[in-house]
């Protein structure tokens, strides 16, 4: 009982800090200025497809981790359950596909990456990730392209059948569907990156000996848009790092058990490679504000936000009041009171008005 309670703390734990600092990272990126840029779209994209994760997926896998495998809501949600799991894998590597080609672009041609990189393009390639996503997951497991006789897995299960012998909700990997299912949804993408990023690094490097040929005027400019293209490169760069630290275990165990021909009941090694991939879910949000300067201020604008915007506005309020109240140590006449009171709050509305405009939301007065 005691081991089933620190287990149910740790993956409680686990889902809560997923599914928390992923809505930081949208809530950092939607209403922080200086992450405003059309690049974020995809790592907000990210973002969503990880608390998706934490929200639809892991509560589930949770709860057959701790019943020992067993799967008690029939055949059909059990599909629908490894369908989504696949989907949200698929969506988070090909997203950080997209962002490589993304930070390419930027670094390759910083001061024309605006004009490359348009919304309705980061849109189109939004929109064709997520639903590349969707068929290679839905569409095979429902019409049983992964099971060694082409029947649909899992689909004379009835609700309630967990105690019966191999009553166990998992990816069919005795076919040959699987092996081209991780080299086409992983090793290809994961191989395309990494000849991205060390295409990226390649330029930056040409660009600094370049930049250092160049005369000071020009290079001034240069330097800022390449050192703040470089700069979210390094943050990119270590998330995809993070991504194949905790993904490439499970997807090799999943090659390795779709090579033999026969599909054994999930064991210990299964639950630590499936739940070291789940981790880089919960990882992606530190990596962030530990890798990029903008999202730490963007974290802790939102974490006191409300705090220090009304102290800021206290302080002003108060400042300007003394200021305008007194005058060589004597109170001012009646009148001018008045004419105190009317500056007083426009100067309270200017405030307002700057804190807005630096992150900060309005409240009421």
């Amino acid at each position: 009982m005691i081991s089933t309670a620190l287990r149910w703390l740790v993956l409680v734990f686990f889902i809560i800090l997923t599914i928390g600092g992923n809505v930081l990272v949208c809530l950092a990126v939607g209403l922080s200025r200086r992450l405003w840029r059309i690049a974020n779209c995809f790592v907000v994209s990210l973002a969503v497809t990880d608390l998706l994760l934490g929200l639809l997926v892991m509560p589930l896998s949770a709860t057959v981790e701790l019943r020992s495998g067993k799967w008690p809501l029939g055949g059909a949600l059990c599909n629908i359950y490894i369908s989504v799991d696949v989907m949200l894998c698929t969506a988070s590597i090909l997203t950080l596909l997209a962002i490589s080609v993304d930070r390419y672009l930027a670094i390759s041609a910083p001061l024309s990456h605006s004009r490359r990189v348009t919304p309705l393009r980061v849109t189109l390639a939004i929109t064709a990730i997520w639903t590349l996503s969707v068929a290679v997951s839905f569409v095979p497991i429902h019409l049983g392209w992964n099971t060694a006789d082409y029947r649909v897995q899992h689909s004379d299960w009835g609700i309630g059948d967990e105690d019966k012998e191999g009553r166990y909700c998992q990816f069919e990997w005795n076919n040959n569907y699987v092996l081209i299912y991780t080299f086409g949804s992983f090793y290809l993408p994961l191989m395309l990156m990494c000849g991205m990023y060390l295409c990226i690094f390649r330029v930056a490097r040409e660009q600094a000996r370049r930049i250092r040929a160049t005369t000071p005027s020009s290079a001034r400019t240069a330097t800022a848009a390449i050192t703040r293209e470089h700069k979210a490169t390094v943050t990119l760069a270590a998330v995809l790092g993070a991504f194949v630290i905790c993904w490439f275990p499970y997807f090799t165990f999943l090659t390795c058990k779709g090579i033999k021909e026969k599909t054994n009941p999930p064991n210990t090694l299964h639950s630590i490679v499936l739940w070291m991939g789940y981790f880089n879910s919960a990882l992606n949000p530190i990596l962030y504000p530990a890798f990029n300067r903008d999202f730490r201020k963007a974290y802790g604008e939102l974490l006191r936000c409300r705090g220090s915007s009304c102290r800021k506005l206290q302080f002003t309020r108060a400042s300007v009041h003394k200021r305008l109240t007194f005058t060589n140590g004597k109170k001012v006449s009646q009148q001018s009171k008045k004419h105190i009171d009317t500056v007083d709050k426009e100067t309270e509305d200017k405030s307002i008005t700057l804190l807005e405009g630096n992150g900060f939301p309005s409240e009421p007065r």
